[in-house]
């Protein structure tokens, strides 16, 4: 599924923000991603969804060497990975339900079908009576709801969040937490990006732990990636 080796990433001349990064994500696993501010979390997770190329070092992702891919091939292999971004990331004049239809057009599902799904999901993470609302008529934690919804919409294979419950309370935390297992369950590998704590320890999947740029592997009560 996804395969790092030896991978450093560096912006400019500066120093190495990731040093001999090495791991193998399985299909259908599921790990948090934490470490302090600056620790490198955001940059990892760019490499993973292909808005970087290494500095050097080998990403492996869907069978497919990202090095020697062309530029052209890799709008198809994103389309195959959900992200749910800090800043959300959401179209203005678009609503709730245009925001999240948005990758299913992309792919070319029937409207009837879009307006069902999209419908039914919103509701479920606690936007029913906001269907028709623009981004800006939203609070922090409504517009973060709708970003989720838009990355997992399309039943990715991959699904990378960066800090998904970070504007929300416990119990919506919890709620989407459950629906990421739905999703994993279903067979997408997944990697949430948290400082969450309680979340890391109450749902005891394997923690990839970033320090300094280095990266180490808590393992928790479910399988863990291979650290190479």
């Amino acid at each position: 599924m996804l395969r790092f080796e030896n991978v450093g990433m560096r912006y400019g001349i500066g120093p190495e923000v990731l040093r001999d990064i090495s791991f193998t994500l399985a299909p259908g696993s599921f790990h948090f991603l934490t470490g302090s501010s600056g620790a490198g979390k955001t940059t990892l997770l760019k490499l993973m969804y292909l808005a970087l190329r290494p500095t050097r070092g080998l990403v492996h992702l869907f069978d497919n060497d990202i090095s020697v891919t062309p530029r052209s091939e890799l709008p198809a292999l994103r389309r195959r990975i959900g992200v749910v971004f800090q800043d959300f990331r959401l179209i203005d004049h678009l609503t709730a339900v245009e925001n999240v239809a948005l990758p299913l057009r992309v792919n070319g599902v029937r409207h009837g079908e879009i307006d069902t799904h999209v419908r039914e999901l919103l509701s479920w993470v606690g936007l029913g009576e906001r269907l028709d609302a623009r981004p800006s008529t939203l609070s922090g934690g409504q517009q973060q709801r709708v970003a989720i919804a838009r990355a997992v919409i399309n039943r990715p294979r991959l699904l990378l969040a960066d800090e998904p419950t970070g504007n929300v309370d416990d119990h919506i935390a919890v709620r989407l937490m459950h629906l990421f297992e739905e999703l994993n369950k279903a067979g997408t590998t997944i990697v949430i990006a948290t400082h969450n704590n309680v979340l890391i320890e109450e749902f005891g999947h394997p923690v990839l732990q970033l320090d300094d740029g280095e990266l180490t592997v808590r393992r928790g009560r479910q399988p863990a990636a291979e650290v190479v």
